[in-house]
């Protein structure tokens, strides 16, 4: 494999994609070579989603060929698979920076660059966008193409169905190429098809299967019906295109997205005929294509770690302290061992969440749903309403998605579906777009709620069990991403009392007043404050619904300062606990007391000790808080 890019001869003279419109075939070849060769050697320094990006090289070449972007628009749905892109659209000597402060975002980004039309992370927006795109371009008298790409587990999720139900209706000019790497939609690629798809792009076959359209429409039913069932035959549409012709999609192919000799003369037909409505190319790729770690592993692949470009192993850190993700997976596991009822149901993510350990020890009681949040939480709460006990395990992030269902469907109802939000807080390399600041704010609002947020890996061993146990409606409990804190779990964790905290420290002077993953930070705080000659209480709340308003109360009555802190955003749990001072009538005599939150702003990446410095919320910002409430004379600063 090359290094800096040093043997890269037709990538060197590339820096836009109007330096390969010119490129013969046989160079767009080479171009490919070179850009795989190029984002193995950045993403084997970086990490960074290694996978779907070597699937669609062939893909991107042609794309960028093809079509003038960034004129034309181009959309990367999830965008998981946007590096060779960025290599292509002038961000190839930056490859290097991806995912790291200050550097290339993981993810396509309006403000990162113009090639980057639409912002993405989160998956099957891409069609919603490119429709919104291509209406409002003609509206505007400046027509374009508008090409969305998405893969085919994006194609899961109920909102890229909404879009081309939607184009389907108008008619639009759209480009959705469906980049199929995984599920079996269509029998193996070969010289028939190969040719048919190119056939079927073309003027000639379009105006001809017009004409044969009005000849079968006046033929009596049964031919009629006989007749377009062989057209759809011979287009190799039987099974494949069907679904997308019934819905007002052109469908054309499948076709093989790493031969160029096909990808060009279709991507060139499909541009150059014009008022052809909405169309679906459909292309077959495999996930980490020319680079065999990653084919023999596509799973393992998809997102990496750094790793040696040679052997493909991956350099991840060992640690005898267990990740948050892994206690609760095993938590849940010892519990499901104990009550038959206890079912996980996850959204394509049961690796990222430790459900794929769940599955395998139950097979018949996981259930992965696909890029599908909004059934997955209506689905949690159907079997919660026939007796089981679902967990819902879903980041943070992704379960926004199914808000909706978790208002009418689950807290309105009542019905106790039990959720398990990972990524809790701020997550490193994948910025704001993963970023676990709202949910908090979101589910406390809602009636029936009771919500935990877990300090150390014992408590979340905990609340898995409370949640287990508990069945007066639903429950949700928050978990950071990474390591615990090295604290012992007991071998089997208590059920917590509903509604009740936790002192860790008691004192006089000031109390930190911890909800969730900052607990380490407060008790570093608390060091530095007691060597400045402070009685410092600290206080893990545990519940911010219901709160603990006996201790809350009693805290506020004997301290002269307090500090709520969270990694969540305003409106949360700090936001509840000043509620209650004020029903109380505490904050109208002068109660002393700060909020901390993540702070109003959306965190790009870094790593996340330095996106926590940002947000303000590591021990020594808790201490100058502590500081400035207390009035700490300056000659003990010194201390800090």
């Amino acid at each position: 494999m090359q290094k800096d890019n040093k043997n890269t001869p037709v990538l060197d003279r590339v820096n836009l994609p109007a330096d390969i419109k010119d490129l013969s075939r046989d160079d767009l070849k080479s171009l490919a070579d070179d850009v795989r060769d190029t984002m193995i050697d950045a993403v084997s320094v970086t990490g960074g989603h290694l996978g779907a990006g070597l699937g669609v090289v062939e893909l991107t070449v042609a794309l960028h060929h093809i079509f003038d972007t960034p004129n034309d628009r181009l959309i990367w749905d999830v965008s998981h698979q946007c590096y060779p892109h960025k290599i292509l659209t002038g961000r190839k000597d930056r490859m290097k920076t991806l995912r790291q402060g200050g550097g290339l975002s993981g993810f396509t980004k309006r403000s990162e660059s113009e090639y980057d039309p639409f912002g993405a992370a989160h998956s099957s927006t891409s069609i919603s966008a490119g429709l919104g795109m291509a209406v409002a371009s003609d509206l505007q008298n400046n027509p374009k193409n508008v090409i969305a790409v998405i893969g085919d587990g994006a194609m899961t999720a109920g909102m890229a169905y909404e879009a081309m139900n939607n184009a389907g209706v108008l008619k639009q000019n759209l480009i959705v190429i469906l980049n199929d790497n995984e599920m079996s939609i269509a029998p193996p690629v070969g010289a028939l098809h190969r040719y048919l798809a190119r056939l079927t792009s073309s003027r000639p076959y379009r105006d001809l299967r017009e004409v044969a359209k009005k000849v079968t429409n006046r033929l009596p039913a049964p031919m009629e019906r006989a007749a377009k069932r062989a057209e759809e035959y011979a287009r190799g549409a039987l099974t494949e295109g069907t679904i997308f012709e019934e819905m007002g999609f052109y469908y054309i192919g499948p076709i093989d997205g790493h031969d160029l000799d096909q990808l060009v003369p279709v991507l060139k037909n499909v541009r150059d005929t014009a008022d052809m409505g909405p169309v679906l190319i459909h292309v077959r790729t495999q996930k980490g294509k020319g680079y065999a770690p990653a084919e023999a592993a596509s799973c393992k692949m998809h997102g990496v770690s750094k790793f040696d470009v040679e052997t493909g192993a991956q350099n991840k850190t060992k640690s005898d302290i267990p990740s948050y993700t892994s206690v609760f997976a095993n938590q849940l596991i010892a519990d499901a061992r104990e009550d038959d009822r206890i079912v996980a149901v996850t959204g394509a993510m049961p690796s990222g969440t430790g459900l794929d350990k769940f599955g395998a020890a139950f097979p018949d009681r996981m259930f992965d749903v696909g890029i599908a949040e909004q059934h997955a939480v209506t689905f949690a709460a159907g079997m919660a309403a026939e007796g089981m006990k679902p967990f819902a395990t879903i980041y943070s992030t992704f379960l926004q998605r199914g808000y909706d269902q978790v208002v009418h469907d689950v807290a309105l109802q009542n019905i106790p579906v039990r959720f398990a939000i990972d990524r809790a807080g701020l997550v490193g390399a994948d910025g704001a777009t993963h970023a676990g600041a709202f949910d908090t704010a979101y589910l406390g609002c809602l009636p029936n709620m009771v919500l935990m947020a877990a300090g150390d890996e014992a408590e979340l061993a905990a609340m898995t069990r409370t949640a287990a146990a508990y069945d007066d409606g639903p429950i949700a409990f928050r978990y950071p991403r990474g390591e615990g804190l090295g604290v012992q779990i007991p071998k089997t964790p208590k059920i917590l009392e509903i509604g009740k905290g936790r002192f860790l420290f008691e004192g006089d002077d000031i109390a930190l007043i911890n909800y969730g993953g900052r607990l380490g930070e407060c008790l570093k705080a608390r060091e530095t404050l007691v060597n400045l000659g402070l009685s410092v209480t600290v206080f893990d709340a545990r519940f911010a619904k219901p709160l603990d308003a006996e201790n809350l109360i009693r805290i506020a009555k004997n301290h002269k300062a307090m500090i709520t802190i969270e990694e969540g955003s305003i409106g949360g749990f700090g936001s509840y606990v000043m509620d209650l001072y004020n029903r109380e009538g505490l904050v109208s005599k002068g109660l002393n007391i700060q909020t901390m939150t993540l702070p109003d702003i959306y965190i790009d990446q870094d790593s996340p000790s330095k996106m926590y410095d940002v947000a303000g919320l590591n021990a020594s910002h808790i201490v100058e808080n502590a500081v400035r409430l207390t009035g700490v004379k300056a000659a003990h600063l010194k201390a800090i």
